[in-house]
């Protein structure tokens, strides 16, 4: 058999799938498992008070630092993705991007001023390397057998999922109840034996990730026979002239509003520069976007149109969905009664034994699995593998007994982020029935009914936060809010996230993917960094009128998205030529 088929990887299989699908399984859960421990933990942390050994900062400013920093992490997958297509190859940037954040979680551990920035740009550059080149390589380990990809992004996703949730619950717990840098320590570990059982096992992808081939992308162009459109000299200046200010801004607008004004490179442009700055690198955007799609031939440019639709949808989702780590979690720690007693704290402690005990059950067994197969060749990399295993049930083990002995139960406030993932993990295999019977919605519905249910939830805690006074730092509104924001809001990103990504790769030329994937992040990046602009202003909203009169916006919000999606759907449909 040539090597240079993918069938070698199917010699060694579990579950049906190859060998080398597990290691990057495993890889991508601890990754998650540290981004997602962590970023339960920084709003939590800013905001105590420097009594609760936090930094005692206003939301506002909590809110403009996470903004900018879960912006920058989806920006920097264009730098990651590049490198690793033109000069390092996928393996490298996986290795160098989880050695950086290994580096930046060991750095937010000391808790100073300079570690915690520090660590935030590490983790910002790190994820920029590792996260678009994990799924790289799935998609070559599968590229002759693409009936398998779907099984294989499936498996692959529930294991991003499992981390995310895993690293909520248990670095919440430590970073709440014991203390802030056993918190961010914990996720920095685990990132280390992501990395280590990576770097041991690497050898079971063959050839692939190692160097970029540059022959792919000529027999891309060969068959593409559609108008070139290449940068000119004077597009190439203005993207630069973008990137420079866009960057400028995500990380001088958080610096101007913790320093009180003092630090403002914009400061020349007037009060308003920091807005004038953006609105000038979005204008620029917007005209280098619409001059472009007119050089296109008419049907590149209605999809590219189309694309474009939809990313604009998807900033307003992530906006709004986004709440979860910031204005949602202080909801949780400021406004929700977490303290149970009697029969209702004996149904949390049953409930989150099983939420912990069954996920990390299943995946051992994954685990035990794969250890059958690649003990022989790759030792090392699954002894290291066990001992996270190890530590991961003790910790989880010693957090249930504590919860189990503690007369006055307190749910952690980061404890409610789980449940998105757990929620996907449940609810993603109905889904993707749902999307291949014949009841299947068009995109347009799609993104409708996910805006839809994402007005629901915001609906849901806007109204059990009804009785809260203008103004007041606190409140004891039931859980049951929270745990029914996270569902609808789970069942929302279920119809947008993954359908969004499909069709970019549905719509676009392929010689144009890898720069409309670059649009579409950056579409993310938006969305993101206006979950903290809106966060930012949760105070004075609060203050004036009431949180649920926060939670009333986003609602209406949502649903004026939802509709205008629907509203559109014809256009659309005409623009996207037929595509499904």
């Amino acid at each position: 058999m040539a090597e240079n088929t993918t069938d070698q990887f199917f010699k060694s299989t579990v579950l049906g799938h190859p060998s080398g699908l597990f290691v990057l399984f495993f890889t991508e859960m601890w990754e998650r498992f540290s981004y997602y421990g962590m970023r339960s933990l920084l709003v939590l942390f800013l905001t105590a008070s420097l009594f609760d050994e936090g930094w005692g900062w206003p939301r506002e400013h909590a809110m403009a630092l996470f903004g900018s920093y879960v912006g920058l992490v989806y920006l920097s997958t264009m730098m990651g993705g590049y490198f690793a297509d033109k000069i390092i190859g996928f393996r490298y940037a996986v290795l160098i991007g989880a050695l950086l954040m290994t580096l930046g979680h060991a750095s937010m551990a000391f808790e100073t001023e300079w570690s915690i920035y520090i660590g935030l740009g590490l983790l910002v550059i790190g994820n920029g390397f590792f996260k678009p080149n994990m799924t790289s390589i799935i998609s070559e380990m599968y590229k002759d057998r693409p009936q398998k990809k779907d099984g294989a992004y499936t498996i692959f996703y529930m294991g991003v999922n499992a981390g995310a949730f895993i690293g909520i619950i248990l670095c919440g717990y430590l970073g709440e109840q014991v203390g802030w840098s056993l918190g961010f320590g914990l996720a920095g570990i685990f990132m280390l034996f992501g990395l280590i059982q990576f770097w041991l096992a690497q050898n079971i992808f063959g050839n692939i990730g190692l160097k970029p081939i540059k022959n792919d992308v000529n027999s891309i162009e060969a068959l593409d026979k559609d108008k070139r459109v290449p940068f000119t000299s004077w597009q190439l200046i203005l993207i630069l002239v973008m990137v420079v200010l866009g960057l400028l801004w995500i990380i001088n607008a958080p610096a101007t509003t913790i320093s009180g004004g003092e630090i403002n490179i914009f400061s020349f442009l007037g009060e308003q520069g920091n807005n004038i700055a953006i609105l000038t690198a979005l204008g620029l955007f917007l005209v280098l976007l619409i001059y472009r799609f007119t050089q296109y031939s008419k049907i590149t440019r209605d999809k590219l149109i189309a694309v474009t639709f939809f990313a604009l949808l998807s900033v307003f989702f992530w906006a709004i969905f986004e709440q979860s780590p910031g204005t949602l979690t202080i909801f949780a720690n400021d406004y929700t009664d977490r303290s149970l007693d009697g029969s209702s704290a004996t149904i949390f402690r049953i409930v989150n034994s099983c939420m912990v005990v069954i996920p990390l059950g299943i995946i051992t067994w994954v685990l035990y699995l794969l250890f059958k197969q690649t003990f022989a060749k790759y030792k090392w990399a699954n002894i290291v593998l066990s001992i996270s295993f190890v530590i991961v049930w003790a910790i989880a083990i010693w957090m249930l007994i504590n919860q189990f002995n503690d007369d006055n139960l307190e749910i952690p406030a980061s404890w409610f982020a789980s449940l998105n993932s757990l929620y996907i993990i449940t609810l993603a295999p109905l889904f993707s029935k749902w999307w291949e019977s014949k009841y299947n919605p068009s995109a347009n519905a799609k993104y409708g009914i996910g805006m839809f249910l994402l007005a629901l939830g915001m609906a849901c805690v806007a109204f059990g936060a009804m009785g809260i006074e203008p103004g007041a730092k606190t409140a004891s509104v039931s859980i049951i809010w929270l745990i029914l924001v996270y569902l609808f809001h789970t069942m929302g990103e279920l119809c947008i996230s993954p359908v969004g990504l499909s069709y970019v790769s549905k719509l676009v030329p392929a010689r144009m993917i890898a720069f409309m994937f670059g649009v579409w992040y950056l579409a993310i990046a938006i969305g993101m960094k206006g979950a903290g602009v809106f966060g930012e202003n949760v105070d004075k909203i609060a203050d004036e009128n009431g949180i649920s009169y926060f939670f009333w916006i986003l609602t209406i919000v949502s649903v004026v998205v939802g509709v205008i999606s629907i509203l559109f759907q014809p256009i659309i449909k005409k623009l996207m030529h037929g595509v499904r």
